[in-house]
């Protein structure tokens, strides 16, 4: 497979030589390798792939890093009948990891340079793994946190996927008889979302357990608000703390105890994927991976090292990995060269014997000639992170810091003492490289990029396509004028509030597909005094008005969260859907506006989303 572009040795005392004729034909050989693997493991049978993915659980959450504090077993069985990846690095936050993953590529050439408000979709140039094991004739399935993409074609069942359930947002705000998307419409589920989603991705196996599927489970877990089932919360609740966060004064001891409560509750759910696995005779020729999107996302324990969730730091982006496969791979095997995210795309495909779909060049490498050979020829290289403008480099042996500090990760994996001046001549090398990186990848390949002063990604957000002609509008894609703000400083799962005037408005940047009448719908709240208040949704010439005929006002939930909500995050509520009516729309580009026109009392209504459905012809 081909080398990352910027890959070079910088232990300079033993400098390895590799032509590109050589490393050509150990690829070539490896992609061999792996498709007669795949063919001999349980023969006329391709393997299932299941993945999981947690959301900002840090290397340190997981007893089978050594964390005494909380019990992980089924995590652990995969690492323990498989292989582990030891040095494994993501992104300092959730979107751009979950990029990587998917095309084999740095986030920012797929134009992924935030969470929210546009900017975490991948470009819709981007072939992703679940394209390649479609075309293969694999079923496929995703259940839970997506975060690349909401409107169709950036929705994940345009990406690959047949099938969907969960929030195609970031941090979702209701963790309890939350309402989630199925499959392009909204619906009110029962129980635990870690559970709920679980529950999808068993009847997804039962259903598609006589042929080969890929299931992928990406937990909204121990992802914020602090919540967890009361049965998981009460081992933990007065918990004693033995290992604590590197700076233990940032440490919130509920927070870590409601983290790992959550841990244990989503490895009882990768139990019982592995549980029913075993149940249909598929474990034994199913390939298992488990990693996650980032750092911890509070200050707790990571085994020393330095940053968490949203740092470029060790403890920011380091990640347990996983991956089983008794069939095919060594049990009890570790890796022990840096891999990333980046890895996992070309490695899956090459276990499974399976043809990548796309031709962009890939920035990761196949694993599989070090899962394979614990002595396989494997030239050294360098791994790049970058968040809000900041780059940091990892070598085997080395990592250059966002400020240009060199520390040595075998000796000083806490990255406390900077040996630049020891080495000078690889701290210069590593630089260049970083600029180099800065230059092409940051800079130089046309996809929008973040704007650190702007409030919304400048794509406008794609409405009306036949293959799925519903199109949901959030809170969080819209920008918000005059008294209207959102409810929370945190786009994701927030919603407008404070529409008081008829000067305000909240507008959504569109293109719209497909020339045609849609219906729309509103989900709202009003105080019952404030109902009746018209409003009027306009794009170019064309109009639509509806009235606020009835008032809905439910209070916030106030038994959602074990603990209180993190600054930034909204209390949520029940919302009404309201049709408003029909409006003709005509293709083309352009700003939807909702505005009012008449205000009956104080406000005219919270508004968490839009719906457009283009109607048949």
């Amino acid at each position: 497979m081909r080398t990352p572009p910027l890959a070079r040795s910088l232990d300079l005392h033993a400098l390895l030589l590799h032509s590109l004729l050589a490393c050509a034909l150990i690829a070539s050989g490896q992609s061999v390798l792996a498709q007669d693997r795949a063919e001999k493991a349980v023969p006329g049978r391709m393997p299932n792939v299941v993945i999981f993915l947690a959301d900002d659980a840090g290397w340190g959450d997981y007893s089978q890093s050594g964390n005494t504090m909380v019990a992980t077993p089924n995590i652990d069985s995969i690492a323990k009948s498989g292989v582990s990846f030891d040095r494994f690095f993501v992104c300092p936050v959730c979107a751009p990891t979950r990029a990587e993953f998917l095309t084999g590529r740095y986030h920012p050439r797929g134009g992924v340079s935030g969470v929210s408000t546009g900017f975490e979709r991948l470009d819709l140039e981007e072939r992703t793994l679940a394209d390649s094991f479609k075309a293969a004739g694999y079923a496929t399935g995703c259940f839970g946190k997506w975060h690349n993409g909401s409107q169709w074609p950036f929705h994940p069942m345009a990406r690959g996927f047949d099938t969907y359930f969960g929030h195609t947002s970031g941090h979702w705000g209701e963790y309890v008889n939350a309402p989630l998307e199925d499959e392009g419409v909204m619906v009110r589920t029962e129980g635990y979302i870690a559970d709920v989603c679980t529950d999808r991705a068993l009847s997804f196996i039962d259903e598609h357990r006589e042929s080969p599927f890929l299931c992928y489970v990406p937990f909204t877990t121990p992802h914020s608000p602090w919540s967890v089932p009361d049965e998981d919360w009460q081992r933990f609740k007065d918990k004693q703390l033995t290992q604590v966060a590197t700076d233990p004064k940032k440490e919130k001891a509920d927070e870590t105890r409601c983290v790992l409560a959550m841990m244990e509750n989503q490895d009882r759910n990768v139990g019982r994927v592995l549980k029913r696995l075993e149940e249909h005779g598929l474990r034994e020729n199913t390939i298992v991976l488990y990693f996650s999107d980032n750092g911890p996302n509070s200050a707790r324990w990571t085994g020393g090292m330095k940053g968490q969730k949203g740092t470029t730091d060790e403890g920011g982006i380091r990640s347990v990995c996983y991956l089983s496969w008794p069939a095919g791979l060594p049990a009890g095997r570790t890796v022990k060269q840096i891999s990333g995210a980046i890895d996992l795309l070309p490695t899956l495909t090459a276990l499974a014997g399976i043809k990548r779909v796309g031709d962009r060049p890939l920035d990761g490498r196949d694993l599989t000639p070090l899962i394979h050979d614990e002595a396989a020829a494997w030239e050294d290289r360098t791994l790049f992170t970058t968040w809000a403008g900041k780059i940091s480099a990892r070598t085997q042996q080395y990592r250059l810091d966002d400020q240009g500090r060199l520390f040595d990760m075998v000796n000083d994996p806490g990255q406390q003492i900077a040996v630049n001046d020891a080495h000078l001549d690889i701290a210069e090398e590593l630089k260049r490289q970083v600029a180099e990186w800065r230059s092409s990848i940051l800079n130089g390949n046309g996809s929008p990029r973040k704007n650190q002063n702007a409030s919304m990604d400048p794509r406008p957000f794609p409405v009306g396509y036949r293959e799925f002609p519903v199109t949901m509008l959030p809170a969080r894609d819209g920008v918000p004028v005059g008294n209207i703000r959102r409810s929370s400083p945190a786009p994701n799962c927030s919603y407008f509030v404070n529409w008081t005037s008829l000067e305000d408005r909240m507008i959504w940047n569109i293109s719209v597909a497909t020339t045609g009448t849609y219906e729309v719908s509103v989900d709202y709240t009003c105080p019952l005094e404030d109902a009746g208040a018209t409003v009027e949704l306009a794009m170019g010439e064309r109009r639509l008005e509806g009235t606020v005929k009835e008032g809905w006002d439910p209070p916030l939930y106030d038994n959602q969260d074990t603990l209180p909500r993190p600054h930034g995050e909204s209390s949520m509520k029940e919302f009404r859907t309201l049709i408003l009516g029909k409006i003709r729309l005509d293709q083309g580009s352009g700003e939807l506006i909702f505005r009012a026109t008449r205000i009956r009392g104080k406000t005219v209504m919270d508004v968490r989303r839009l719906t457009l459905t283009l109607q048949p012809e």
